[in-house]
């Protein structure tokens, strides 16, 4: 059964959820998740968008980000992914997909459930047992928001 067309929408918060194939770890070392992020900054600066929150884990990623021009979605997903999956093939000697398939985007559709998406997103690695406090976890944007946006990744809520 073909998959159903993904709706869009300009100026709107997405959540965005992309797994590891079979569930398989798409980061093994530090490295892999400072390329990933360096690739986030990368694109983030390509297409016009603002990333609210993030949080990588060693077998997905999610993402709240919002695009100006909701065209732009697949094609940042598509160079971000395809980018990563060169980096990290090469890196471990790998050929073929590393993700799961199509990504998914859930647009964030009132404004409370906005801050409980990123809550939930910057929780995953207390939910999972990676950490005992989200401080703890380098790969989220919970550091940023709370201890200052050193690496100027993240946009928050009231800026331009």
């Amino acid at each position: 059964m073909p998959r159903g067309p993904r709706i869009l929408l300009n100026n709107v918060y997405y959540h965005i959820v992309n797994r590891g194939n079979q569930n398989g770890k798409i980061f093994f070392e530090e490295s892999d998740f400072e390329k990933y992020l360096e690739l986030l900054r990368r694109y983030k600066n390509k297409f016009p968008l603002k990333l609210f929150g993030y949080c990588l884990m060693p077998n997905h990623i999610h993402l709240i980000l919002q695009l100006k021009e909701s065209k732009d979605l697949s094609k940042l997903m598509q160079g971000l992914t395809q980018t990563y999956t060169v980096w990290f093939n090469n890196k471990y000697g790998r050929f073929g997909r590393i993700w799961q398939g199509r990504f998914k985007s859930m647009i964030i559709q009132m404004d409370n459930y906005f801050l409980e998406c990123i809550y939930y997103v910057e929780m995953n690695p207390v939910r999972k047992g990676l950490v005992l406090s989200p401080i703890e976890y380098t790969w989220s944007s919970y550091r940023d928001r709370t201890l200052g946006n050193e690496n100027n990744l993240i946009d928050f809520a009231d800026s331009t």
